[in-house]
């Protein structure tokens, strides 16, 4: 999902710190929230440990270049049911940032796209989740069709803010569109795996009954919504 060197350039980069901003804005909303929900030190301690867990899959999980970005194993829903919306985000955007300062700084330009790639489609769906997991589901409990939907939910929005990055940058010509394709089917077979790890992670996790009140998980991986 990273965004190429030079796609974007010129003014047209200042959209991406546009979108960026709004997105950090709305995770501070969220970070609220969840201060209030389990309190600051467990929303430190989960956003810490997101922000481990997305640089361990942007360095070490398989990445390789496709079309006009990289296929990565994100797992942006797994992030989502065991940490909550707000640590995912914190996790993502630096982890991300990590990545950039010491492994890719050539990817620093373009960390406005690239977070707001990471961060839009995790809003989704943890709007998603509030439609198609009813209240008095744990998380623990999710069917493999609601994993699915999660997953294929997320990807779909990476592929789909990769188009538009793509697309603001090189116009509606069919290099674009071959490009864009090539990267939107490669990424979308991350759907036929994603969906099983939830379910493997959420598996061990009804096993440990002592992250329930640990602070070091999303509450609603154990409990149902009140």
């Amino acid at each position: 999902m990273h965004i190429e060197p030079g796609l974007v350039t010129g003014a047209k980069a200042l959209l991406g710190a546009a979108t960026a901003t709004t997105a950090g804005l709305f995770t501070l909303k969220l970070a609220a929230t969840a201060i209030r929900e389990q309190g600051i030190a467990s929303l430190a301690v989960r956003s810490v440990i997101a922000t481990a867990a997305v640089f361990t899959f942007f360095e070490v999980l398989p990445h390789h270049p496709v079309g006009v970005s990289e296929v990565h194993f994100i797992l942006g829903s797994t992030l989502y049911l065991l940490f909550g919306a707000a640590p995912a985000a914190i996790g993502l955007a630096l982890g991300l940032l990590i990545q950039g300062l010491f492994f890719a700084p050539f990817d620093l330009p373009q960390y406005g796209m690239n977070v707001t790639t990471l961060l839009v489609p995790l809003f989704g769906i943890a709007a998603l989740a509030r439609k198609i997991i009813a209240p008095n589901t744990a998380y623990v409990d999710l069917s493999y069709v609601q994993a699915l939907k999660l997953s294929t939910a997320y990807q779909a929005g990476i592929v789909g803010w990769v188009a538009f990055w793509a697309f603001w940058g090189m116009g509606f010509t069919s290099d674009a569109f071959a490009s864009v394709t090539t990267f939107g089917l490669a990424y979308m077979l991350v759907v036929t795996i994603e969906p099983l790890v939830d379910l493997a992670v959420l598996a061990g996790a009804k096993s440990l009954k002592g992250l329930k009140d640990s602070g070091l998980v999303n509450r609603r991986l154990h409990v149902a919504a009140a």
